[in-house]
C-alpha cells in the first residue's frame, strides 16, 4: 500500500477498507508515514467524512495501537464517564465517588484542560500530594479495593490518538465529528470499562456549539461503543453558562467537596444524579433510574460518597486534611468584585468568555505546556434567570495579578442582561443505544 493512494481515495470521497485504515494507523505510529501525508488525509476527512464502518475501524485501530487495559480481575461491570469539555465542569469529582459508594467499580482515565476548558487531572493535582500517575496494576488494585480511581492516561495507551490529536490541533482538523468520536472512544474503550456514560456538551462554552451537532456526535460515539461490545449512553447537556458557580482548580475542588457534603449547586447535582443514575442502570446495580437517583442521594446524605472521595485521595497520596477542611487550601492574593452596571435579569453568562477570563488569570492553558495557578479563578454570584441591581456583584475574581481591563471587559461582556427570569436547564436529553 501507499499512503498517497489512500489520500487520493479519500480526496475523491471513496471509502477505505479495514486493511487500509489499519495499515495507515500502524504505519503512522511506527513513524513510517510522515506528518505531512497524515495531515493531507485528515483534511480530506474533514471535507468528505468517514462512513460508519470507516469510523469504527479507525477507532479500533487507534485503540489497538498501544496497551488495552484488562479489568476482568475486578468483579462486576465496570463504569466510566467522559465529558466533551466545558467551563466549571467538576462533574467527575462528584459523580464518580457517588457511583463508587454504591459498590459499582469506577475505573477512570482523565485528561487536562486546554484553552477555555478545564481538566479533571488539573483539579485533582491541586490537592497537595495527589498522584495521577499510577501503574496499570496499581490502578486495577485500587479499583478492586475501594471501587474508585482517577488517573492520567498512560503513555502506552492509544499512542495513535496522542500523535493524531497533536497533528489535528495544528492543522485545523479538530472539528470533524468522525475524528472527534474516534479520538474519544479509542481512549474510553482502551481503558477497559464495560459501561460508559458520555456527557456531550453544547453551547458557546463547548466544542459542539449546536445541539444538533451534539446529538450527531453522541449518536456516533454510542454506535462505535456498541459495535465494539460496550454499553454506552449519552447525556446532552448545556454549556451556555459555566456549570456550578466555581471556575478554577482549587475553587472547583472546594465546590465538589461541598456537593459531596450535600450542598452542591442545583445544575451540578442534576447532571451528576442523571448521569450517575444511567450508569447504575447500565451496570445492573439498579432496575431503573428512579431507584438509582434515590440510591445516589442516599450516598450523599449518608456521607458515603464523600468517604469514597476521601479514600481515593488517601490511596493516591493526597493530603486528606484538605478535603476534611477545605479552608487549608492556598488562596489567591485578592478577591475583586465585578459589579453590575445597571438593573436587570441575567440573560446570558457566556461560558467561553468566562473560561477565557479564568485562563488569562492563570487558571488555564493557552498551550499544553503552560503552568497553571490553581488558586485563581471566578465565583459566579449570579446565574441565568437571576435578578440584579446596579452595584450587585456579578463575579468574584480570585487573582494574584490584579484585574486587567481586558479580563474585566470579558467578564462584563459575558454577563448579558435582558432575560425573562427563566433559568437554563442543564440537561437537554439522554440518548440511549439500541435496546
Amino acid at each position: 500500500m501507499r499512503m498517497i493512494d489512500l489520500i487520493e481515495k479519500k480526496k475523491q470521497g471513496l471509502c477505505l477498507s479495514d486493511d487500509e485504515i489499519t495499515w495507515m494507523i500502524d504505519g503512522y505510529v511506527a513513524g513510517d508515514i510522515p506528518d505531512y501525508q497524515m495531515s493531507a488525509f485528515l483534511m480530506a476527512v474533514c471535507f468528505n467524512g468517514l462512513d460508519e464502518n470507516e469510523t469504527t475501524t479507525l477507532t479500533k485501530a487507534m485503540m489497538m495501537s498501544g496497551d488495552v487495559i484488562d479489568l476482568s480481575a475486578i468483579d462486576g461491570l465496570k463504569a466510566d464517564k467522559h465529558s466533551t469539555g466545558g467551563v466549571g465542569d467538576k462533574t467527575s469529582l462528584v459523580l464518580t465517588p457517588m457511583v463508587a459508594a454504591t459498590g459499582v467499580p469506577v475505573a477512570k482515565m482523565s485528561g487536562r484542560g486546554l484553552g477555555h476548558t478545564g481538566g479533571t487531572l488539573d483539579k485533582l493535582e491541586s490537592i497537595p500530594g495527589f498522584n495521577i500517575y499510577l501503574t496499570t496494576d496499581q490502578f486495577i488494585e485500587q479499583v478492586k479495593d475501594i471501587h474508585l480511581a482517577i488517573i492520567g492516561q498512560t503513555a502506552e495507551l492509544v499512542p495513535a490518538d496522542r500523535k493524531l490529536y497533536a497533528l489535528r490541533d495544528v492543522t485545523a482538523t479538530v472539528d470533524s465529528i468522525p475524528l472527534i468520536a474516534s479520538s474519544i472512544m479509542s481512549k474510553k474503550l482502551a481503558a477497559g470499562s464495560d459501561a460508559i456514560v458520555l456527557d456531550v456538551k453544547y453551547g458557546n462554552g463547548a466544542f459542539m456549539t449546536t445541539i444538533d451537532d451534539a446529538r450527531v456526535l453522541a449518536g456516533e460515539m454510542i454506535r462505535i461503543g456498541e459495535s465494539l461490545g460496550r454499553k454506552v449512553e449519552a447525556v446532552i447537556s448545556a454549556m451556555g453558562q459555566p456549570l456550578g458557580r466555581a471556575v478554577g482548580n482549587i475553587l472547583e475542588v472546594k465546590e465538589a467537596v461541598n456537593a459531596l457534603r450535600g450542598d452542591g449547586p442545583d445544575d451540578l447535582m442534576d447532571l451528576c444524579l442523571s448521569a450517575g443514575a444511567e450508569l447504575l442502570v447500565m451496570t445492573e446495580r439498579c432496575h431503573d433510574t428512579k431507584e438509582a437517583r434515590a440510591l445516589l442521594i442516599e450516598m450523599i446524605d449518608s456521607g458515603k460518597a464523600l468517604e469514597a472521595f476521601r479514600q481515593m485521595v488517601i490511596r493516591q497520596g493526597g493530603d486528606v486534611r484538605y478535603i476534611d477542611n477545605p479552608d487549608l487550601f492556598d488562596t489567591a492574593k485578592e478577591v475583586i468584585a465585578v459589579k453590575a452596571e445597571k438593573d436587570g435579569i441575567i440573560a446570558d453568562l457566556h461560558a467561553r468568555d468566562l473560561g477565557l477570563a479564568s485562563m488569562m488569570l492563570g487558571g488555564g492553558r493557552r498551550v499544553k505546556d503552560d503552568v497553571i495557578d490553581p488558586t485563581v479563578g471566578l465565583i459566579l454570584t449570579k446565574k441565568i434567570g437571576d435578578s440584579v441591581c446596579a452595584g450587585d456583584t456579578l463575579v468574584e475574581v480570585h487573582t494574584n495579578t490584579g484585574l486587567s481591563d481586558e479580563v474585566k471587559h470579558l467578564i462584563l461582556g459575558a454577563c448579558t442582561l435582558g432575560g425573562d427570569g427563566r433559568s437554563m436547564p442543564v440537561i437537554e436529553e439522554i440518548v440511549k443505544g439500541d435496546e
